[in-house]
């Protein structure tokens, strides 16, 4: 069975049947409902979420945030998908004609880091360019993805390419280091791209 196991996501069983990560769309306002159909089958499954304290009056109140918003991703064989398909609101399994395509291994790993560390995140406009860079400390250490500014603080955005859907997590700069593909990070030295500034307008 699936666990609420920290602060920011519902993740999948640290076992359970082997295979490959998959997208599937849900209707509108539905990931839940389907995160519990897909328990109550014992697929393995992600929902990651962000949660936050807002305060409204003088009461404060934890919100919840689904970071890719109409997805919730499952593990299972693409080849006896037709219990999956059956779940109430899943509206498809991302693919093509030919069936189902799975998701980067690395992206999957990617989300799961950053729903687990309890870390501020959102959804993010799809980034396809940016400074690669790896985080080197702290909660997110050893996530990978591209550096932005946003308002003075530095956040890592990371994408699912097949969904064209991003993350970005705020991140201490102290931690980021540029990723040279191998070896030792370098340091980030100079200001980063704040393109996103304008995104968020």
């Amino acid at each position: 069975m699936s666990d609420i196991v920290a602060p920011g996501a519902w993740l999948e069983p640290a076992i359970g049947p082997p295979g490959e990560w998959y997208a599937i769309r849900v209707k509108s306002k539905c990931e839940r409902c389907v995160a519990v159909g897909l328990e109550g089958k014992g697929y393995p499954y992600l929902l990651p979420l962000s949660r936050e304290f807002r305060k409204w009056s003088n009461r404060v109140r934890k919100v919840e945030r689904i970071l890719i918003p109409g997805y919730v991703f499952a593990r299972f064989n693409p080849e006896k998908r037709l219990p999956v398909l059956t779940i109430p609101a899943v509206v498809h399994i991302v693919g093509t004609r030919l069936g189902p395509l799975p998701i980067a291994d690395e992206e999957i790993a990617a989300l799961q880091l950053i729903a687990r560390s309890g870390t501020f995140a959102e959804p993010w406009p799809f980034a396809e360019v940016g400074q690669q860079v790896v985080v080197a400390g702290g909660p997110l250490r050893g996530l990978r993805g591209s550096l932005v500014e946003v308002k003075n603080q530095y956040r890592v955005v990371v994408s699912i390419s097949l969904l064209r859907r991003s993350v970005a997590a705020e991140v201490d700069r102290s931690y980021v280091r540029v990723d040279s593909g191998s070896g030792s990070p370098d340091s980030i030295r100079g200001e980063t791209h704040s393109q996103a500034e304008a995104a968020t307008r």
